[in-house]
């Protein structure tokens, strides 16, 4: 994993790829063994494939034509960081405000949050230079995909994160949300945000994405290392409002990739947007 924050040996090995094709090997050999299980082993070669084919496409060369560049951030995107005794500890993954009628809402990987408590995590929008511009948000839960629980299925890498206090003024009256698109062509134009592990503020780039099989985004854009999982891929995105449409979330294949050049997510579809309306049930029964 090199996205979330700490991962320092992410590119040495290739954990995502084995986190889902050790479940298929096993599967596949208990197929063998028990015909009941026979359709558990199909999923899981299906799987396998996939995952095989997606390494066939990996990139080959390294360099990226464009960097992204430290700026001033923007108040729907923000860090998450790890809840400390003594408070705030670092900051590992980015997140995103998603507009939403219970207006508590944030997007990010599931890679990043999945097996955490909710309570032992923070997110912190607009966060710059150690300040904290629009609060500190407890997540109260974490909702992922089923796909992600059961086989860490990369096209399935994404999180909604229900955050602040039942009855209070939620995230997005402070800071807004950016809206959330579903179906949106492969090859679209983006700017990416994300929180470098151990900087103090966050890096965007533009670029076209394009498709990198039929369920995942490539973005190619250097300086995004650990800690930029969970970045939000904004399209129309409004410089001066800070405003757009989330189409993907760094994350999917290789957990967002290895390489600080080359990004990846999955593709939002019908599957994010039925995740996105469990979680708007999901917050409002958190009361």
């Amino acid at each position: 994993m090199r996205r979330a924050g700490g991962a320092r040996d992410g590119r040495a090995g290739r954990p995502a790829l084995w986190a889902w094709t050790a479940p298929a090997l096993l599967a596949l050999g208990i197929g063998m063994l028990a015909p009941a299980a026979h359709g558990a082993a199909r999923i899981a070669a299906r799987l396998a494939a996939a995952a095989t084919t997606l390494s066939r496409q990996e990139p080959q060369t390294r360099p990226a034509l464009v960097s992204g560049s430290p700026f001033a951030g923007t108040p729907a995107a923000g860090a998450l960081f790890q809840v400390t005794p003594g408070g705030l500890g670092r900051h590992f993954c980015t997140a995103t405000v998603v507009a939403s009628p219970v207006k508590d809402l944030v997007i990010t990987a599931a890679h990043c949050v999945y097996g955490k408590r909710p309570g032992d995590i923070a997110f912190v929008p607009g966060y710059r230079n150690s300040s904290h511009p629009y609060g500190t948000w407890i997540v109260r839960r974490i909702v992922v995909d089923a796909g992600w629980r059961a086989w860490r299925n990369p096209n399935r890498d994404v999180a909604f994160l229900v955050v602040g206090r039942p009855g209070r003024p939620g995230v997005q009256d402070r800071t807004a949300g950016e809206r959330l698109g579903t179906g949106w062509p492969a090859r679209t134009w983006v700017h990416v945000i994300g929180y470098p592990d151990g900087k103090q503020w966050p890096v965007i780039c533009g670029n076209r994405a394009r498709p990198f099989g039929r369920h995942q985004l490539r973005f190619d854009c250097g300086g995004y290392p650990d800690g930029t999982s969970g970045g939000p891929f904004l399209a129309r995105w409004n410089g001066a409002t800070g405003t757009g449409t989330v189409i993907g979330v760094i994350g999917g294949y290789e957990q967002g990739g290895y390489l600080e050049s080359v990004s990846y997510s999955p593709r939002f579809g019908h599957a994010v947007r039925s995740l996105y309306r469990a979680a708007v049930a999901e917050a409002r029964g958190a009361g």
